[in-house]
């Protein structure tokens, strides 16, 4: 693969896998005031192993945090236990805003990574017309 496909085929993978990402935080997010919901956590993983150019990256296997669930007394809650308390979710908004805008800016640079690769490649292709 020449050069300029290896360049748009590395922004494409890291759209998809920053794609992915945000997908998975605004689950995270949704899910925060859910009793019992861990986080997912997205991982990423060369993309040579997978059989694809180099430079290119995919998502690994989502797991989830294993940190502790916070405990909250609400002994109206029908999930409550005969204390009073139920898991809550292990799921830091702070953090899951600073993972989605961190995804969005790679997103972002990926984006312009591959429409500048797209530009050139079109530039190369009308130079060699004429």
């Amino acid at each position: 693969m020449n050069d300029l496909g290896s360049s748009i085929a590395a922004s494409a993978s890291g759209l998809r896998a920053q794609a992915q990402r945000i997908r998975h935080v605004s689950e995270n997010i949704a899910n925060a005031d859910t009793p019992g919901y861990r986080r997912k956590i997205v991982p990423f993983e060369s993309g040579i192993g997978a059989g694809e150019g180099e430079g290119t990256v995919k998502v690994g296997r989502v797991t989830l945090d294993r940190s502790e669930l916070a405990r909250i007394y609400d002994p109206s809650h029908p999930l409550a236990d005969e204390a009073g308390y139920l898991d809550g979710s292990n799921v830091d908004l702070v953090i899951e805003i600073a993972d989605a805008r961190e995804a969005q800016r790679s997103y972002e640079a990926n984006l312009k990574m591959f429409d500048q690769a797209r530009q050139m490649a079109s530039s190369l292709l009308e130079l060699l017309r004429r």
